[in-house]
Order: C-alpha cells, then structure tokens, then sequence
C-alpha cells in the first residue's frame, strides 16, 4: 500500500487497461462518460479527484498505447505498460498517490488490477466480458451479460451488476469523431501484417479501381495499422511484390495521404490509430478475415469478407485455421474440400460477427475469387441503401443496446466516497 506520509489527500479513479483496442473502444468512453459525471482533472483543475490511466503489460499491445492516449487530454496521469512493475514495487516513483481511490478493470489480465488495487489500498471493480476470475477481491463487479453472473458462486452474485457491451455505445461515440466530408465511401482493410498485404494490397487496389469505374463519386479509405507504414503499403503495391504482376491496379502517387492508382482512383490513408471514427461513417467496408470483423461488426459498418485462396504460397503466414490449412502439402487440388469440411465443422462461419450470431449476418466470400467479383457485389449493396441499413442493424443488435459506458460509470461512481475531500 502507498504511505500515508506520502498520499495526496484527494482521490483517484483508475482506469486499467492493455491494448489499442481495449483502450479505443472501452478506456476513452468511459472517461469521457466519468468526466461528464464528475468535476475530474484534468478538464477541472481545481478538483480534488483525478482520472489516471495505468497500462499493463499485454503480448497483444503495441507498447506505444501510452502515446497515443496523451493526446485525448483526459487523463492525469498515464503509466505506461513497461513501468507497470515499478508502479508495484514503488508507487512513489511516480509522484504522490491520493489516499482513496478505485481501480477499475478494462482489459488485460484481471490480476495485475488485483495486484494495483492492494498495493495502492483502493477499492476495485471489473468489467467482466466473459468471466470475472476474482470477485473476492472485486468490491463491485459490471458484466456484460447475464451469463457472466450465472458464472459466479452465489455469496459473490449480489455484487455483481449486468451493464452490458460496451461495445454498444462504440457506434454512437465515434461517429463524433472526424466528420468525413459527405459521399459515399467504402473502407479497404487488406490487413495488417506482411503476408496478408502481399495479397490484400494488390487485391483491393484492383477492386476499388473497378467499383470507380462504375461509381465515381465512390471514395475510399484505407487505415493505416500500427504495425505497418505507407512505404510499406506502396512496398506491397509495386513491382517488387510478385503477386502485384497478376493484378492490373498500381499506385502512382502519394499526394498527402492520398493514394493514387494507375487508373486515377483516389484512396485516403487514415493514420490516426484506431480509426474508429472515420470508419464508422463509411457506406461499406472491404475487408480480411481478422479481429478487423469484430471491430466492424461494433462499429456497425456493413462489410463483405473475402479470403483470395489463390495465394497459398503467402496464406502459410497467416493466422489461424487458413495458414494452417495453407500449410498443408499438395493442398492446391484438395484446399476446395478441405475449406468446405472446416466450413462445416465451423457452422460455415469466419467471420465475427457470423461466428457470434450462428448465422450470416455478413457475407464471406472465400476461394479463388477476383476483384471483379468482389467489385460487382460491393456495387450491388451499395446500389441499395436499403440492404446496408439491414445489415447495420443486424450488426448492431449483435451488440445489443447501447448504454453500457452510462451504466458502468454509474457503477463506479457508487463506489466514491459520497463526500469528496474538498479542492
């Protein structure tokens, strides 16, 4: 526990969390939410009562989530990820600690805000999605579902409260953010990591060429991964990536953070990270197979999955059930069958949102497909507005209603001390 001789008499929430998205889509919410609630530096100077932002180590995050939170301005404090072990063993290091406070779970492993709430001598309350793995040590538990409750041994269930997905609220909270200018766009998501560009660049370049053609007032937007750079994009794009010579498309210039094709299309590159904002504004969204799904399906932007087969040579590289079948000798004559069996055995689902609602929600196309298909079939739902408001809202009541944030922040601020120390 902090010494007292060294405690700031005020009170401190803080907000635990590991990755860019637990940080995007849970973090910034319901900071924004507690801050509307309650007088919090940094916005009010003069409070008492602090939001701080501790990071925990995670072999999911980049490590830079620290930096990209500073700009928010809503936070204190931040601890970053690799001084996560430093704040256990010497708070101090990182200047006076309140007396009373709360540490709140939002993502992560659920014992290191276990760990900070003993040291630190504050009450604690997760956000359980799944499972709450210590609710003896949790002073108030917010689940996201009825069935996490269920989960816990019935002395613990009568702390616990179903707030719902904070997910809900993602849709409606970043369609705030970055207006786009108006017209119709399509977001591109080729992927992240080198084998899935190799493929995904020259494949989507050669798509968004040919839905232009047919639609020219259409607009693109690509983001831009963490993981990956614009010279790294154009690496993928150009001649010295062998799979780019079966594709017509290339890029000829960058203007700004604008791509421009061999056939003058025009592609914006969103860097900002996560792109939650702009993507969310968009009419549809092209994309791979990936955790980019289940961030779609949250954002509720209508999407068509594609998985070129075509490439196995790059497919070994990627993750999950495809590299592995990728992987497989001799598989060129077999992989037909072989997806169609692993379709079977999977409910015939790759897709998040397929995979959590059992059914279609959006399409996959998988195989040996071509940019002109998937050109033909993006033409056709954006042709009807109709079908992509079915689709959004499909999506959305996936996640269920939105007012999750609200209510977790209600859960927090019940375990404040009704007095708060004066300024």
């Amino acid at each position: 526990m902090a010494s007292p001789q060294n405690a700031d008499p005020g009170l401190a929430i803080v907000l635990v969390s590991n990755g860019p998205g637990e940080l995007s889509t849970w973090v910034r919410p319901l900071a924004e939410r507690l801050h509307s609630l309650q007088p919090l530096r940094p916005r009010v100077p003069s409070s008492p009562a602090s939001l701080q932002l501790v990071l925990v180590p995670c072999p999911n995050a980049t490590g830079q989530e620290h930096r990209a939170a500073q700009p928010w301005q809503l936070f204190d404090r931040i601890v970053p990820a690799r001084s996560f072990w430093s704040l256990l063993l010497r708070p101090q290091r990182f200047g006076l600690w309140p007396q009373k406070g709360i540490v709140v779970f939002l993502g992560g492993d659920q014992f290191w805000t276990v760990l900070l709430s003993a040291r630190l001598g504050y009450r604690h309350i997760t956000y359980a999605e799944w499972v709450a793995r210590w609710p003896q040590w949790n002073d108030s538990i917010a689940a996201m579902s009825d069935a996490v409750r269920r989960q816990l041994p019935v002395r613990y269930q009568g702390r616990c409260r179903v707030v719902g997905d904070l997910m809900a609220d993602l849709s409606s909270f970043a369609r705030r953010e970055a207006p786009l200018s108006d017209g119709e766009w399509v977001a591109l998501l080729p992927g992240s990591k080198a084998a899935k560009l190799s493929v995904g660049m020259p494949f989507f370049l050669e798509t968004a060429d040919l839905i232009a053609q047919e639609r020219p007032e259409c607009r693109f937007l690509l983001p831009l991964a963490p993981t990956t750079s614009v010279e790294e994009l154009l690496l993928f794009a150009g001649p010295t990536n062998p799979i780019a010579a079966r594709y017509r498309s290339a890029v000829v210039d960058v203007d700004h953070d604008v791509l421009i094709t061999k056939a003058g299309t025009r592609i914006q590159l969103i860097q900002e990270h996560p792109a939650h904002g702009p993507l969310s504004q968009c009419d549809l969204a092209l994309t791979t197979v990936g955790a980019n799904t289940a961030e779609l399906g949250a954002l509720a932007v209508p999407m068509i999955v594609m998985v070129p087969t075509q490439h196995l040579d790059k497919m070994q590289a990627w993750d999950g059930g495809f590299g592995l079948l990728a992987r497989i000798p001799g598989l060129r004559r077999l992989l037909g069958a072989l997806l169609t069996f692993w379709r079977l055995r999977n409910n015939g689902f790759v897709a998040w949102p397929n995979i959590t609602a059992g059914r279609g929600v959006v399409p996959e196309r998988i195989g040996e497909i071509t940019p002109q298909q998937i050109a033909t079939e993006a033409i056709e739902w954006l042709s009807s507005p109709e079908r992509l408001e079915g689709q959004r809202d499909d999506l959305q009541a996936l996640r269920g209603e939105p007012g999750a944030v609200m209510a977790l922040a209600a859960e927090v601020r019940d375990l404040l001390p009704r007095t708060l120390p004066s300024a």
